[in-house]
């Protein structure tokens, strides 16, 4: 765990001061300096570029990621490594552009309503989706040389203080919405470039092609993992973006800016998952090479007791307090206060169930994760069809629920089925419980004049029982552990 405990401290650290700045986007600064339309403009654009850039990726990011272990030679530039893992995605790119350019009026016919604010950004959509294919397989590079804090850095912390700064630029009639638009996409470009220079600086920006490249692992091998990694990979995409565009084609894009801006707010419960997953699938991919299934089924249930822990804390927080978090917000984002409810459920049970995705994707049966995405992708655009037009926001939230929830029960029963690998022991239904308590506590906490001081008292409570339990119970040894270095430092 040295590795990861290393990269993971550096990962959480960033991403929580990440997290501060998510909310100051999410809450105080966007929801207050643009209109709805305008937010929800910005984020189909953002969740168009991600698919396409899926799809001109084929699957090379995660596939990069999975054989690395077999390329690794720094003396000989990895084989020929970097040229393959961004070679083959140009292509793609260049076949996925074709067809953006004649779809485009399928795609703005989606959009009737709002067509006049989206047409000006259909092309720029493609600039994005080009920024991002780089990001995606200069992260997933950083990730199989085991750095990743300078990537999360760019992605949590450096992006969020672009769009802050070009919002505010904008209000300040410094910026037309037109030049915002520009700018915001920019940030996106800028990212990809500071990855490809700290590339550079690590020694690792090894370009030159080579033959060797294609005899390390058989070239059959790489794409058939490939074509079922895009297919697993562009599911899981739908999954958690089809929910905004069905909302903006179904709606409006004023309100795809109220159901991202409740998104965005439950995205916090992903946070400690996501700066663990940055180092465990790699990881995960060297325990398979080695077959050491023991510290796999460490590593699994450690994981999964750290996320659990973490994100009833963050749930519970985020539940009690949204009456404070939509005070700071002009009143027509509330609308979306029972979708983050809904958010936080799914993603708790996420949290809950491990990181049952990345062991199954790394392992030799990783077909099977594409019949599992496959099917919750067309669950979950169905489920979206059926129930946005019943219950409008509230029915999309409904469907990521139930598609988060089937997709983790599947996987873990899978990956316990076919290698006897489960995340659970006696301390998960404990920590649960302490949740449920703790939540009681806080919830009867009386409100008072404040909403401020409310939210303020509500939270101390929270985290005053939370951890007082966890503690007095030792539900989590790792928590113990923690407490009792940081009470051997204190000067009392």
């Amino acid at each position: 765990m040295g590795i990861v405990q290393r990269q993971g401290l550096r990962n959480t650290i960033i991403a929580y001061i990440g997290l501060g700045l998510g909310f100051v986007n999410t809450v105080l600064v966007l929801p207050n300096l643009l209109a709805a339309d305008q937010i929800g403009l910005t984020r189909v654009l953002v969740s168009v570029a991600t698919i396409y850039a899926q799809l001109a990726a084929f699957g090379f990011a995660s596939t990069g990621i999975r054989f690395f272990p077999y390329f690794r030679n720094k003396a000989a530039g990895h084989q020929g490594f970097l040229p393959m893992l961004l070679g083959v995605p140009l292509l793609g790119f260049a076949v996925v552009t074709i067809i953006y350019v004649l779809g485009r009026p399928f795609l703005l016919a989606q959009y009737e309503r709002d067509a006049a604010l989206l047409n000006p950004y259909y092309f720029w959509g493609a600039i994005l989706a080009l920024f991002t294919l780089f990001y995606s397989l200069q992260d997933a590079y950083l990730k199989a040389l085991y750095q990743t804090a300078f990537s999360s850095f760019v992605q949590d912390i450096l992006l969020r203080v672009l769009t802050v700064v070009a919002a505010l630029l904008f209000s300040l009639g410094y910026l037309t919405f037109h030049q915002f638009v520009l700018a915001f996409i920019g940030s996106y470009g800028l990212a990809t470039l500071l990855l490809a220079l700290y590339v550079m600086y690590l020694g690792e920006w090894h370009l030159r092609p080579s033959k060797a490249a294609l005899a390390v692992v058989p070239v059959r091998e790489v794409l058939s993992f490939s074509g079922f990694v895009i297919l697993s990979s562009l599911s899981g995409t739908i999954i958690g973006s089809i929910d905004s565009l069905m909302v903006g084609s179904s709606i409006s894009l004023a309100a795809t800016g109220v159901y991202t801006t409740a998104f965005f707010i439950s995205t916090a419960l992903t946070i400690p998952a996501r700066s663990l997953n940055k180092i465990a699938f790699p990881l995960l991919a060297e325990y398979w090479k080695a077959q050491d299934m023991p510290r796999m089924a460490d590593f699994y249930r450690r994981t999964t007791r750290l996320n659990t822990v973490v994100g009833c804390w963050l749930a519970l927080g985020i539940g009690l307090n949204l009456d404070f978090i939509y005070s700071l917000m002009r009143p027509e984002f509330a609308a979306g206060a029972t979708s983050v409810l809904l958010l936080l459920a799914g993603r708790l049970f996420d949290s809950i169930t491990g990181v049952n995705g990345l062991i199954l994707v790394t392992s030799p049966r990783y077909r099977f994760d594409l019949v599992f995405n496959v099917s919750l992708a067309v669950a979950t655009v169905l489920l979206n069809l059926l129930l946005i037009p019943l219950y409008g926001l509230t029915g999309a939230a409904l469907a990521t629920l139930l598609a988060m929830t089937s997709i983790n029960v599947a996987r873990t029963w899978f990956v316990w089925h076919a290698y006897g690998l489960q995340p659970f022991d006696f301390r998960i239904p404990l920590v649960l419980g302490i949740a449920v308590a703790t939540g009681v506590a806080a919830w009867l906490v009386p409100s008072v004049h404040s909403i401020f001081i409310t939210m303020l008292v509500r939270s101390v409570v929270l985290t005053g029982v939370y951890g007082g339990l966890l503690l007095l119970t030792r539900a989590v040894p790792e928590v113990s552990n923690l407490w009792q270095q940081v009470r051997r430092r204190l000067p009392f």
